[in-house]
């Protein structure tokens, strides 16, 4: 487990090969269900061992820039969302009714914070099942796991870049990336680092994973309770939203990510017995609590 752990942030320095960070950070949640007895806690370090795996594979296609930009599509995304936009794309629009060039307005504020708090959403959802709906929480977490992970072969087979980069680098008419606007204005000096210490692929757009994880927390939170099922769905309404506005995304993006989401809960059933049976060799192996 501690090598699963260690593998990915030391891939760099030690030059791990690829296919090797692979198979240590994917084996590090089954080495801690195989290590320490089954317990809330170990069930929430197993979520979090899958998801540094996911970031880790989430950030390699980003080490090598030039190869990834030799495959990057840029026009695709382009051409649908002028035909969903009627001739022009929704976040042009969007930009151009609402914001003001050079002025972070309190609404460009507002829908920044939305897409920031995102980085806690998805797991938070994941959270409250389990600090209050025990019984939900592996439902729960696999189909959050399955979003993210399913979102990286789109990553690393179609990269494909969002408005923001499309629009600094000539496709299209400039496009306000607001979020850095208002992350400038609002933290300062400390924007730069909070950035780069979050920023991992630019080239990750196609499906938007915000959008498609918030749904699927609005999905998770709605199967134990109305009243948190609708905070999630007004939240990823919000999102998707902003992630239009802000520059962040295309509509065809939010699309392809609510299609990601709805297709892992609707294959849920029929994947269910694969997931049950090495569920049964893992608790047969699992150290027992005396």
């Amino acid at each position: 487990m501690a090598v699963g752990l260690a593998a990915p942030p030391l891939r760099r320095r030690l030059s791990i090969p690829k296919p090797v960070v692979s198979a240590l950070a994917w084996q590090a949640p089954f080495a801690l269900a195989l290590a320490r007895p089954r317990s809330p806690v170990r069930d929430a370090g197993i979520y979090t061992l899958q998801m540094l795996a996911y970031v880790a594979h989430y950030e390699m296609p980003a080490d090598d820039v030039e190869a990834i930009r030799r495959r990057l599509r840029v026009r695709y995304p382009i051409a649908v969302d002028r035909v969903l936009g009627a001739g022009q794309l929704p976040t042009l629009r969007l930009q151009r009714m609402l914001g003001r060039a050079g002025e972070v307005r309190p609404h460009d504020l507002a829908l920044s914070w939305v897409h920031w708090v995102w980085y806690f959403v998805p797991h938070g959802s994941v959270a409250y099942v389990l600090v209050r709906h025990r019984g939900r929480y592996g439902r729960s977490a696999c189909l959050t796991a399955a979003v993210f992970d399913l979102g990286l072969l789109f990553y690393w087979a179609v990269p494909t870049a969002p408005p923001w980069w499309a629009g600094q680098e000539g496709h299209l008419p400039p496009v306000r990336r607001i979020m850095t606007e208002a992350g400038q204005s609002f933290w300062g000096g400390l924007w730069r680092p909070l950035y780069d210490s979050l920023a991992g692929n630019p080239f990750a757009a196609m499906p938007s994973l915000h959008f498609a994880t918030s749904v699927m927390a609005a999905h998770v939170l709605s199967d134990v309770g109305r009243g948190p099922g609708r905070v999630g769905w007004a939240y990823a309404a919000t999102l998707g939203f902003g992630l239009v506005y802000l520059g962040e995304h295309y509509v065809i993006d939010l699309i392809v990510g609510l299609a990601l989401a709805e297709g892992v809960r609707l294959s849920a059933p029929v994947a269910a017995p694969a997931v049950r049976s090495v569920g049964r060799v893992v608790h047969r192996l699992e150290p027992r609590v005396a």
